[in-house]
């Protein structure tokens, strides 16, 4: 932590300090929900749903009403919940792309489309079925441009527009109703261990599969979002590219990798190798299983697979169009927006209880000198809620072990906070917070963890 870039921020900040006793404004505001737009869509989707239960005939009702009623769980969680953003600002921003969308197609008009931005940082975009549409701040920050992101939109319409979903929860519904599956459930039940696990596992894995597309139906929303795009003024060619990001999505990342040896070494509590040292140096006969992934485990744990695939099938129709544009909307928004939702995922990381992730792109942000204010606030936050976390024997629920699925300096990271003890954890929030207390005077929320870090060393 004794690098120049620090030096310098200190140097400035206490000038500042020096210079001026006016408090330091945080850098970022976080966006604003509509709570009136949640509620409304959330009417307007719960009188769907009625209709939709009312309207069900008597063969299988009780199979496809409890499809049906964990959908619409998956719904009502989105819009009372805090990932879905509705911010004006925001919203009007995306709804305006989904309107030059359906101006140039008009066979969309007649869908009922709710369109949202979502918080989560899983690097994906889904229909649940019933015409809500997400797109993930995680998979909107890897995007180039607006016209990118019309594929994006385009594609999750065409899987609405086909109705695949519900398609899909009617094969469901004749599956679980066939002798096959009667015969696989009675060879389950016979069995003498773990009978009622394999039994809940695969009623789930068949009843709420109405978000898992099968490689045909990528293949035809492709085709219906080519069209879809063709007929806007968008280039259709970011289908491509948009494809080749989505190809490599799952082994990039927003910011550089951690060193946590920089971003936890304080003068007073300098970094402890052990921390993140492997456990066969530590205790000779314990190896850790960090072998890469194979090829074909890599494909099947990707978000988006068979993307060559798609390319292939797409590149000869998609060479064949006019150029279009790449940006029509607001080229200046989107490039922030890809800035703001940066924080917003992390910042929602905390409120889902995901500590882990929550710091360590917080460390990252913190490291790459970005939204500064906010990272350092967000990592003493977390060390703290990891002090009371592990004092309270729920570290577990908040955090996620090392797993080969991972990058390497998450897993350190990962390492690192199975192995710090609850003294080591006070130690560390307190020198971080006492490092950054000149710099953070006046940031809202930062001397109210300041005061908790002081008080759990006095706990020690």
């Amino acid at each position: 932590m004794k690098g120049k870039p620090y030096i310098l921020l200190s140097l400035i900040f206490s000038i500042h300090h020096l210079c001026s006793h006016a408090q330091l404004k945080p850098v970022y505001h976080f966006q604003i929900d509509d709570s009136l737009q949640k509620k409304e869509y959330y009417i307007q989707a719960s009188e769907q749903q009625r209709k939709l239960i009312s309207s069900l005939g008597k063969e299988y009702r009780e199979d496809y009403k409890y499809i049906y009623e964990g959908r619409f769980e998956l719904v009502t969680e989105l819009f009372n919940g805090t990932k879905t953003v509705t911010d004006q600002k925001v919203h009007q921003y995306l709804q305006q792309v989904l309107k030059d969308i359906t101006d140039a197609n008009p066979e969309l008009k007649a869908l009922t489309i709710r369109l949202f931005f979502s918080r989560d940082s899983w690097p994906n975009a889904y229909s649940i079925g019933e015409g809500t549409l997400l797109v993930n701040a995680g998979l909107f920050v890897y995007l180039e441009n607006e016209a990118q992101l019309v594929y994006i939109i385009c594609h999750e319409l065409a899987h609405l527009y086909l109705d695949h979903s519900n398609k899909k929860i009617k094969k469901n519904v004749e599956t679980l109703n066939s002798e096959a599956f009667k015969k696989e459930i009675k060879r389950i039940s016979k069995q003498e261990y773990n009978a009622g696990r394999q039994l809940d596992s695969l009623i789930k894995n068949i009843s709420y599969g109405f978000l898992r597309h099968s490689r045909e139906n990528e293949t035809e929303a492709d085709q219906y979002a080519l069209r879809f795009i063709k007929n806007t003024n968008y280039d259709s060619k970011a289908i491509i590219s948009c494809l080749q990001l989505l190809d490599k999505v799952d082994d990039s990342s927003f910011y550089k990798p951690l060193v946590l040896e920089q971003v936890f070494n304080f003068n007073e509590y300098p970094f402890k190798k052990r921390w993140v040292q492997k456990e066969s140096v530590l205790f000779g006969q314990m190896v850790n299983d960090d072998s890469p992934l194979s090829a074909k485990e890599k494909d099947s744990l990707k978000t988006h697979p068979d993307c060559d695939k798609r390319i292939d099938l797409l590149r000869e129709s998609v060479q064949s169009t006019t150029a279009g544009k790449f940006f029509i909307t607001d080229e200046s928004y989107f490039n922030q927006l890809k800035k703001d939702f940066l924080v917003e995922i992390t910042e929602q990381l905390f409120k889902s209880n995901a500590l882990s992730r929550n710091l360590y792109l917080s460390l990252q942000m913190l490291q790459q000198q970005e939204n500064l204010q906010f990272a350092i606030f967000s990592v003493a936050r977390c060390l703290n809620m990891l002090y009371e976390a592990q004092k309270n024997h729920w570290l577990g629920k908040a955090t996620v072990k090392e797993n080969r699925e991972y990058t390497n300096d998450y897993n350190l990271l990962l390492r690192m906070i199975d192995r710090l003890k609850l003294d080591e954890i006070a130690d560390l929030s307190y020198s971080f917070c006492r490092y950054y207390q000149v710099l953070m005077e006046g940031y809202e929320g930062f001397d109210n963890e300041f005061k908790k870090a002081r008080k759990l060393i006095t706990q020690k």
